[in-house]
């Protein structure tokens, strides 16, 4: 990335909860990646005016706007599919906080339009640009996996909002696919006490060398925000990741990545491989909610 862009692409934010306040922030700080961007004001569904000095714009301008050719989605997933559809066909890049879409269909669309449209469609995945991941992909290289498991808690999440756990949590699934290959499902259950805002979904997946993998999500009150991860080679096993540091920046080095998309930095090869492992994802997590409301 040279220091000195030729021209700065107009950007809104869409949501302005915790990832688009950071989103903000991050654009109106003097970054490398920053400097290819103009943050020109955000979406919101609350009436808020302006935010540190930027302006509040309809929906209906930020896609008539000819100034705005980029849009951070950064609302509930819920809403992203509607707005990245919106975006594309107003000819804007999109960047969109995972889970892009909450089913598999309408991501293969929204890329074909992405496609016919001429415009980079982005979903961002900061749990692969963290440290335990680094750590993780370093361990992991090169060994035979005989089993393993991945097991998140966190608080509750309100599911209409945020899609069906294997979708509000499909950055688990991501680092497992990113470390162990394409995952294929064995079977999965859920169990809900919605009175106690409480759920457990827990998944048996397998390698293509079919070594076992299970994942868990567990939410409840109470429940701290913590990963527990065991996996077992031939050589070894490794449990939980060390400490290995503060994630610092992680939303920034996402934009890195997306400015890169729209200077044309990144090859059809590596996208290719992107757009894959995301559809696989975003096609688990499809299935997973189906075997689950069939075992109802």
């Amino acid at each position: 990335m040279n220091t000195f862009p030729k021209r700065k692409f107009g950007v809104v934010v869409v949501g302005v909860g915790r990832a688009g306040s950071v989103r903000m922030r991050d654009l109106r700080n003097p970054h490398p990646s920053s400097a290819f961007l103009n943050l020109i004001g955000f979406v919101s569904r609350r009436e808020l005016g302006n935010i540190d000095g930027v302006q509040q714009i309809s929906l209906e301008d930020a896609l008539s706007s000819q100034e705005v050719e980029v849009a951070y989605i950064c609302s509930e997933s819920s809403s992203h599919e509607d707005y990245i559809r919106q975006f594309l066909n107003a000819g804007k890049h999109v960047l969109v906080e995972y889970p892009m879409t909450l089913s598999l269909a309408a991501a293969q669309e929204l890329w074909e339009l992405a496609e016919q449209k001429g415009k980079v469609l982005h979903e961002e995945h900061v749990e692969l640009l963290m440290e335990e991941f680094a750590f993780l992909k370093k361990e992991v290289v090169g060994k035979d996996l005989l089993k393993g498991s991945l097991l998140f808690t966190a608080g509750p999440l309100e599911e209409e909002r945020f899609g069906f756990p294997a979708f509000s949590g499909i950055s688990r699934l991501t680092w497992l696919v990113s470390l162990f290959g394409e995952l294929s499902l064995v079977s999965a259950t859920l169990e809900e006490r919605k009175e106690d805002q409480y759920m457990k979904m827990t998944v048996c997946l397998e390698t293509e060398k079919k070594s076992p993998l299970s994942w868990i999500e567990e939410k409840g009150p109470g429940l701290k925000r913590n990963r527990y991860l065991s996996f077992h080679f031939k050589s070894g096993s490794l449990e939980n990741v060390p400490n290995v540091g503060v994630n610092k920046n992680i939303f920034l080095k996402d934009q890195n990545i997306f400015v890169q998309k729209l200077l044309g930095q990144f090859s059809e090869k590596e996208l290719a491989a992107e757009k894959k492992r995301i559809l696989h994802c975003l096609g688990l997590a499809e299935e997973i909610q189906k075997y689950c409301c069939s075992r109802k």
